[in-house]
């Protein structure tokens, strides 16, 4: 698609690493240093609209670029995520999946970690 920022990003020298369905790059905005995108070459907007074998060869390349970081940037832990919708929090309607370095202090309190999308309910140690 012309006007999809990941599609052409698969086309630049931005490519990490790569397969012939799925390639890794780092986010353009990260939310801390090392923070990728692994994507789908082909454009679909959720990973429910990919094939079993593009969904195999996207998450074929977690282990990849998870050593790529732990190489590079040496964090203590990774958070994994998609959103998939509006509903989501999705806001390029390009499927990719989100490896997220984690460091020991960058939030004062990390426990709870993806939940925190709904901060009421993260904190579920205190609700019981």
């Amino acid at each position: 698609m012309q006007d999809c920022p990941f599609c052409k990003r698969l086309m630049s020298s931005e490519v990490l690493v790569s397969t012939d369905l799925s390639a890794a790059f780092l986010d353009g905005f990260p939310v801390s240093p090392g923070h990728c995108l692994i994507v789908p070459r082909r454009h679909v907007s959720s990973l429910f609209e990919m094939s079993d074998v593009e969904q195999h060869d996207l998450f074929s390349l977690l282990p990849v670029v998870r050593r790529l970081l732990d190489d590079r940037y040496h964090p203590a832990g990774y958070n994994i995520g998609m959103n998939i919708g509006e509903a989501a929090g999705q806001t390029i309607g390009h499927a990719h999946l989100h490896l997220i370095p984690r460091y020991i202090g960058d939030v004062e309190d990390p426990r709870g970690g993806v939940r925190l999308i709904f901060p009421a309910s993260a904190r579920y140690w205190e609700l019981a």
